[in-house]
């Protein structure tokens, strides 16, 4: 006759027994190759319970990169910018150095780059007057800018500061009619005066004699003449020479290297010769206001010694 109740083998001999087959599976799996093939079935078999398995982390990485800031992505886009503006201003002088590191060997046997202190800034409003060429930018008072200090973009000159607000400041571009830049050929160090000529794609050498070793394609850079605008900054590449017979001056036009009608951000270069002028101004505005409390004193002391 059979019991009721069938007896079954107890949990710890069971785990017992499981414990000892593990072991000796590990062994065999360490020590020999039979189990390589079962090893790589089971590895196909379970393939999509780790699929499974890590799906929840893939998904909750996938929202928060959906639902990112957009506050964060656009402030490092703009520092992006600024970066790529920065670097592509210190590749502006290279043409310039490769021209003039024979001369410098033979003055100073020594060649030095002296890296000028910029800000960035970001272009806000342009004077709708055709016949001005005067740009607003979001810098001012506030941030250090001063009147004359020159303004450059990605690849050139643009022009110079000439109205200076707390927050703001009007740019006159190098290619308006009243705007004049000392430059020099940086083929062969030929000095000269770009002026502009009213129009956006161009501007004009005066004074350039007939002789003068000029050409088409001549790269014109900043020559430092008059401590406005830093040395060997790009200013723009001649287009047009031309020579009549009879004339003692030649007509030069050449093509701005700037992007003065598509660039959006640009740089302010703070030179030594920019905080000496600060400096200057300083000095005589201390100095008038010392003239004006003598004169008051003595104007004081006057009318006592009437009475």
């Amino acid at each position: 006759m059979k019991p009721l109740f069938a007896k079954k083998t107890s949990l710890s001999t069971r785990f017992l027994i499981l414990s000892c087959l593990s072991i000796a599976l590990m062994l065999v799996d360490a020590r020999f190759t039979v189990l390589k093939p079962v090893r790589s079935q089971l590895g196909m078999v379970l393939t999509p319970l780790y699929w499974l398995g890590d799906l929840p982390v893939r998904g909750w990485n996938n929202t928060l990169q959906m639902f990112s800031s957009r506050t964060d992505l656009l402030a490092e886009n703009e520092q992006l910018r600024a970066e790529t503006l920065l670097m592509q201003r210190r590749l502006q002088k290279l043409a310039t150095l490769t021209e003039q590191n024979v001369r410098l060997r033979e003055l100073l046997n020594s060649s030095a780059l002296i890296d000028d202190r910029v800000l960035v800034a970001e272009l806000i409003g342009v004077d709708p007057n055709p016949y001005t060429h005067r740009v607003l930018i979001n810098k001012g008072s506030n941030s250090g800018v001063t009147l004359g200090q020159p303004v450059l973009d990605a690849r050139g000159v643009m022009g110079q500061v000439i109205e200076v607000m707390p927050y703001s400041s009007r740019v006159l571009l190098i290619t308006d009619s009243n705007h004049s830049v000392p430059v020099q050929v940086n083929r062969n160090g030929l000095r000269a005066i770009a002026s502009g000529t009213g129009n956006l794609e161009s501007i004009e050498l005066r004074y350039v004699t007939d002789s003068a070793d000029i050409r088409e394609g001549d790269l014109l850079v900043t020559s430092g003449m008059g401590q406005r605008f830093p040395v060997g900054y790009p200013v723009a590449v001649v287009t047009q020479v031309q020579r009549n017979t009879g004339q003692p001056f030649a007509r030069v036009l050449a093509l701005p290297a700037a992007t003065l009608n598509r660039s959006r951000y640009l740089l302010l270069v703070f030179s030594d010769s920019n905080n000496a002028t600060q400096a200057l101004d300083d000095t005589v505005q201390n100095a008038l206001d010392d003239a004006v409390q003598l004169l008051k004193a003595t104007e004081s002391t006057a009318v006592e010694a009437h009475e």
